[in-house]
Protein backbone atom coordinates (compact mmCIF):
# COMPACT_ATOMS: atom_id res chain seq x y z
CA UNK A 1 0.00 0.00 0.00
CA UNK A 2 1.49 2.89 -0.98
CA UNK A 3 -0.02 6.61 -0.09
CA UNK A 4 0.63 10.57 -0.61
CA UNK A 5 -0.98 13.27 1.17
CA UNK A 6 -0.96 16.63 -1.06
CA UNK A 7 -2.95 19.81 -0.74
CA UNK A 8 -5.80 17.99 1.50
CA UNK A 9 -6.19 15.33 -1.28
CA UNK A 10 -5.10 11.52 0.06
CA UNK A 11 -3.92 9.10 -3.05
CA UNK A 12 -4.05 5.79 -1.69
CA UNK A 13 -2.61 2.90 -4.02
CA UNK A 14 -2.40 -1.00 -4.03
CA UNK A 15 0.35 -2.08 -4.86
CA UNK A 16 1.04 -5.41 -5.47
CA UNK A 17 2.23 -6.03 -9.09
CA UNK A 18 2.95 -9.74 -8.83
CA UNK A 19 -0.98 -10.58 -8.31
CA UNK A 20 -1.96 -7.70 -10.19
CA UNK A 21 -2.69 -6.10 -6.59
CA UNK A 22 -5.55 -8.76 -5.97
CA UNK A 23 -6.48 -8.06 -2.28
CA UNK A 24 -5.13 -10.03 0.24
CA UNK A 25 -5.57 -9.82 4.78
CA UNK A 26 -2.76 -7.89 4.43
CA UNK A 27 -3.93 -5.13 1.92
CA UNK A 28 -7.51 -5.73 3.29
CA UNK A 29 -5.70 -4.67 6.72
CA UNK A 30 -3.81 -1.97 5.47
CA UNK A 31 -6.57 -0.23 3.30
CA UNK A 32 -8.72 -0.31 6.59
CA UNK A 33 -6.49 1.43 8.85
CA UNK A 34 -5.60 3.89 6.02
CA UNK A 35 -9.71 4.56 5.59
CA UNK A 36 -9.44 4.53 9.20
CA UNK A 37 -7.03 7.49 9.65
CA UNK A 38 -9.78 9.56 7.28
CA UNK A 39 -12.02 10.40 9.79
CA UNK A 40 -9.51 11.09 12.37
CA UNK A 41 -7.08 13.28 9.99
CA UNK A 42 -9.19 16.68 9.40
CA UNK A 43 -6.24 17.45 6.62
CA UNK A 44 -7.69 15.29 4.70
CA UNK A 45 -10.33 16.86 2.56
CA UNK A 46 -10.70 13.68 0.18
CA UNK A 47 -8.99 10.43 -0.90
CA UNK A 48 -8.49 8.59 -4.19
CA UNK A 49 -8.23 5.11 -4.16
CA UNK A 50 -6.21 3.55 -7.13
CA UNK A 51 -4.13 0.83 -7.90
CA UNK A 52 -0.01 1.04 -8.55
CA UNK A 53 0.93 0.86 -12.25
CA UNK A 54 -0.16 0.30 -15.39
CA UNK A 55 -2.27 -2.46 -15.41
CA UNK A 56 -5.68 -2.92 -13.62
CA UNK A 57 -6.90 -1.02 -10.69
CA UNK A 58 -7.80 -3.91 -8.53
CA UNK A 59 -8.26 -7.62 -9.86
CA UNK A 60 -10.22 -8.64 -6.92
CA UNK A 61 -9.57 -11.41 -3.55
CA UNK A 62 -6.54 -13.26 -3.68
CA UNK A 63 -7.98 -16.46 -3.58
CA UNK A 64 -5.09 -18.52 -3.11
CA UNK A 65 -5.24 -17.44 0.49
CA UNK A 66 -8.36 -18.95 1.03
CA UNK A 67 -6.65 -22.47 0.67
CA UNK A 68 -6.12 -24.37 3.93
CA UNK A 69 -9.16 -22.13 5.98
CA UNK A 70 -11.75 -23.89 7.78
CA UNK A 71 -15.03 -22.47 7.12
CA UNK A 72 -15.63 -19.85 10.19
CA UNK A 73 -12.09 -18.28 8.99
CA UNK A 74 -13.23 -18.59 5.28
CA UNK A 75 -16.23 -16.29 6.04
CA UNK A 76 -14.62 -14.01 8.38
CA UNK A 77 -11.54 -13.13 5.37
CA UNK A 78 -14.72 -12.70 3.04
CA UNK A 79 -16.47 -10.32 5.14
CA UNK A 80 -12.98 -8.53 5.93
CA UNK A 81 -13.01 -8.19 1.65
CA UNK A 82 -16.20 -7.02 1.43
CA UNK A 83 -15.46 -3.79 3.98
CA UNK A 84 -17.40 -4.57 6.90
CA UNK A 85 -14.59 -3.84 9.31
CA UNK A 86 -14.60 0.21 7.82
Amino acid sequence: MLTNLQQGILMIMVNRPDKRKALNAIVIDKLSRVIGELYKDPGIKAAIITGAGETAFVTGADISEFQGLNEIDGAALARRGKGERF
